[in-house]
């Protein structure tokens, strides 16, 4: 059953790799199908931050054989994936094709989610290497400010993320912060390095997609929008800069190699 949830987890990451990449360079595989009419380039971008974050999180809890990990991500799934089924369910009487596929997809996914939680979530979990207490304040941090931006997204407020997204979009970005913000709030659940490192390497990943487009927006961004360009910017960087030091930097949490094992539990 292990050996199967393994292999499954690892076309899931290699699937995802595929979308992150396809989808941040804007080719027809990612774009063409992608059913919600007005998105823009930063709207793809976002994307394939979003599909970084899955896949290195999701290969960090496999690599590792940490299994306890993976409920967080079915949570993420859950958080994320059921929203956009709902919308898609909503606007597929629309002319936009591939909206139905996309609900479905997107239900099948939240489904399987669901699972992963009640199958991971029982699964003892290494507290050999504790989650530091900065990076307990730090999943402090990350959660309310991803909770206020899915609310006030989720609400359809103006001028909220840097960048033009429709109403639709709007609600579908917020969940995706939700899901986010779940995930982190599993790790202070549940806190243990083989959880919340995960979580850091997904951060991570998801810093590096959006940093440098995000720099460069500062060239064109509306004046009504710079706002939140420099808001998200700062942020961007400052939880890239933890997850650097936790994943590079700090001793007991550092990854490197030790006789085939790696002291930060990231091995196969």
């Amino acid at each position: 059953m292990i050996k199967a949830v393994r292999y499954a987890l690892f076309l899931v990451c290699a699937v995802q790799v595929i979308m992150a990449v396809a989808f941040f360079l804007q080719l027809p595989l990612a774009v063409g199908i992608w059913p919600f009419p007005g998105s823009t380039p930063m709207t793809f971008i976002f994307l394939s931050s979003i599909y970084a974050a899955a896949a290195v999180s999701t290969f960090w809890a496999v690599a590792s054989k940490n299994y306890g990990a993976l409920a967080g991500i079915g949570l993420d799934y859950i958080m994320i994936l059921a929203p956009l089924s709902a919308v898609c369910f909503r606007l597929k009487s629309g002319a936009t094709p591939g909206m139905t596929g996309w609900a479905i997809v997107s239900l099948a996914g939240a489904i399987i989610g669901l699972l992963l939680v009640l199958w991971s979530i029982r699964i003892p979990m290494d507290r050999t290497i504790p989650l530091p207490r900065f990076a307990r304040w730090a999943f402090v941090g990350f959660i309310a400010s991803l909770l206020a931006v899915s609310l006030a997204l989720i609400l359809r407020l103006p001028n909220v993320i840097p960048w033009t997204v429709t109403p639709a979009l709007s609600v579908v970005i917020g969940s995706m912060f939700l899901g986010a913000a779940s995930y982190f709030l599993y790790g202070l659940l549940r806190p243990s390095w083989v959880n919340a490192g995960g979580q850091f390497a997904g951060f991570l990943a998801y810093d590096l997609v959006l940093i440098g487009p995000f720099i460069s927006l500062f060239a064109t961004v509306e004046p009504e929008r710079l706002p939140s360009l420099i808001v998200y910017t700062v942020f961007v960087s400052f939880s890239g800069l933890v997850a650097l030091y936790y994943l590079f930097v700090y001793g007991p949490t550092r990854l490197r190699m030790t006789s085939g094992r790696s002291t930060g539990q990231l091995a196969a």
